[in-house]
């Protein structure tokens, strides 16, 4: 499981997120706060998410202009945020570099009934099963 630093930094780090992560209740706190509308900026500029695939996992288009003028996210965007960042965290943690990660979360995968990894990111089951298989592709067991 990657650190919430890692976490945060998929998203730009603490100079996007406006406050310093170290543990797990600053980013508790962070996500309840509501993370300000740049860390989704930061995501994509990343190139870990093209904004076709933002808007499909983590904010709509139009959801998304909405907020920039307010500027943050509110707990449930945020909290969408994050949970794709931590995704992508232990895809990059387990494949080693962000390509390979990028790579394997675009291909249809049996272990997850031949869906898309990154397409069961919109919903936190979906996460979690993909988190699971890393888990078991992360110890060498078959996924």
């Amino acid at each position: 499981m990657p650190t919430p630093t890692a976490i945060i930094d998929v998203v730009g780090g603490p100079s996007v997120v406006g406050s310093l992560i170290v543990n797990q209740f600053d980013l508790i706190r962070a996500v309840r706060a509501g993370l300000p509308v740049n860390a989704v900026h930061a995501l994509m500029q990343s190139g870990r998410l093209s904004r076709a695939e933002t808007d499909r996992v983590v904010l709509p288009r139009k959801t998304l202009a909405h907020r920039e003028r307010i500027g943050t996210l509110t707990v449930d965007q945020s909290d969408r945020l994050m949970r794709v960042a931590r995704v992508l965290a232990v895809a990059e943690e387990v494949f080693g570099t962000q390509d390979k990660a990028h790579r394997w979360l675009r291909r249809p995968t049996s272990a997850l009934a031949n869906e898309v990894p990154l397409d069961l990111l919109d919903t936190e089951e979906g996460a979690r099963e993909v988190e699971i298989i890393l888990g078991r592709i992360a110890h060498g067991i078959a996924a």
